[in-house]
């Protein structure tokens, strides 16, 4: 009988690699650069250890790339079913999206969406959204030095015995109490992805009953000096800051030609929009407000969706929506409080009954879970902005002073902006940016709005017209 053979296990960590090819090993994964062939040289062995042949095998091998959290930035012309257009280029490669955030207004939209995957496909998915109709600009902020932030909304279950430990983690992550009732404590918490996952794994242990998350917005950090890409801007606003014959960027003036009126466009069907580089993408402030004064019942209605985290769910529940006409006005995903589940909040105008049957058809899809509306409870609502505004050594201390009045953070600083962080309401985000316009606002990244209902029952909407005792 033959000797029993046995092929020894070889790690590629002692693997013979020609010497043509250059094996890289990082955090546990393996590289190969060139794209040759790899020679591994395999040693056949008995039972008894000793060595009876050795094999000289050539495997060909693929460049292997790694797998990367991407954060793209996509600024549209807005109009009815883009959400839904643009979540299906992910869904049709069977990305899942992690979180997406989206600022809209009336004519224009700012979406945020953070995915995994390499650079080569997210060059090609980039590509492929470049091509949609009313696209303006796509960029890939994960490539450069960015201020990422977040916000989450999390109520926990929280005995009157255990509220002083859960008070000091808040004091901790300096974050704020919005609303507190006999067994629950709601907590508003704002800063980068790294944060936010820390609070959620300290407060677990007391019990979280609901989380709502916006979704990562983030703006680039500016450069120094008269090469950055908002010196031009603000030079046109600050003078003093010109250090040399910059030309000064003017505002698009259409002018008539032949009788009509002349302007570039991306190429939307629906609202023609000026090139990327000629204009800010600064979004409407006072857009998204409905109230109940309209005759006719229309009127701004909050839906939070609880639905399970596969890829393409995000369009199959925006596509409810767009097949029906809705205007989305606020939009935000993120991670629920059980794993593999999302949360989606959005805003969209209709009357009670509408509503009531958009309810029905989103309970249609399989993997929603919960449609709850909102708009009759009370409700705590938060929203997050990011606002770059040019300064100059003046008009700074104005700024920042203004700043303060509406407890925003300084978050990013050069020698000609400075960027703030905001959270709060609606009115709030319109307040601020208001008073900012006249120092000129460069770039603004705003969240969709998140709401969780309040257990305490207090509706604090309908306190601001009641004058405090003194």
């Amino acid at each position: 009988m033959a000797a029993s053979l046995s092929i020894k296990r070889i790690q590629l960590s002692h693997c013979h690699v020609g010497p043509s090819r250059s094996l890289i090993r990082t955090n546990n994964e393996f590289k190969f650069r060139p794209k040759r062939n790899l020679r591994v040289l395999y040693c056949s062995q008995n039972p008894n250890g000793e060595k009876l042949s050795r094999t000289d095998v050539s495997i060909p091998s693929k460049t292997i790339e790694s797998i990367k959290r991407h954060t793209l930035s996509v600024f549209v012309g807005d109009e009815s079913g883009m959400i839904n257009r643009i979540a299906g280029v992910f869904a049709r490669r069977g990305y899942n999206i992690e979180s997406l955030a989206v600022g809209l207004n009336k004519d224009r939209a700012l979406f945020t969406i953070v995915v995994l995957g390499t650079e080569k496909v997210l060059g090609q998915v980039t590509d492929q959204l470049n091509k949609l109709v009313n696209v303006i600009k796509v960029d890939d902020l994960s490539r450069v030095p960015q201020v990422e932030r977040e916000l989450m909304l999390i109520k926990l279950n929280v005995e009157p015995d255990k509220r002083p430990e859960v008070m000091g983690l808040v004091d901790v992550f300096r974050a704020k109490v919005v609303d507190l009732s006999d067994h629950t404590l709601t907590i508003e918490v704002t800063g980068d992805p790294g944060k936010i996952v820390a609070v959620q794994r300290n407060l677990s242990k007391f019990g979280i009953k609901e989380i709502a998350r916006t979704g990562k917005i983030a703006l680039k950090r500016e450069r120094m000096g008269a090469d950055a890409p908002f010196w031009r801007f603000s030079a046109s606003s600050y003078p003093d800051l010109e250090i040399s014959k910059i030309p000064i960027l003017k505002s698009v003036k259409k002018t008539p030609t032949n009788g009509n009126l002349e302007q570039s466009s991306s190429g939307g069907d629906v609202y023609p929009v000026e090139p990327y580089e000629r204009f800010n993408q600064v979004l409407d402030a006072h857009w998204g407000a409905l109230t109940d004064g309209d005759s006719s019942g229309l009127c701004s209605h909050t839906l939070s969706i609880l639905v399970n985290d596969f890829p393409g769910v995000l369009n199959m529940v925006t596509g409810v929506f767009s097949r029906r006409g809705y205007n989305i006005q606020s939009l935000a995903v993120g991670p629920a409080e059980q794993e593999g589940t999302s949360r989606i909040t959005t805003v969209v105008p209709g009357t009670d009954e509408s509503i009531t049957k958009l309810s029905a058809q989103l309970y249609k899809l399989i993997d929603v879970l919960e449609v709850k509306d909102m708009t009759k409870l009370p409700f705590a609502e938060r929203e997050l902005m990011l606002i770059k505004v040019a300064v100059n050594a003046n008009a700074r201390r104005d700024i920042l002073d203004i700043a303060d009045i509406f407890r925003a953070k300084t978050v990013d600083v050069s020698d000609h902006t400075v960027t703030l962080q905001l959270s709060g309401d609606l009115y709030k985000m319109a307040a601020l940016q208001r008073l900012l316009e006249p120092y000129g606002i460069c770039e603004v990244a705003r969240t969709g709005r998140v709401a969780l209902v309040r257990e305490s029952g207090v509706d604090s909407k309908y306190l601001r017209g009641y004058s405090l005792p003194l």
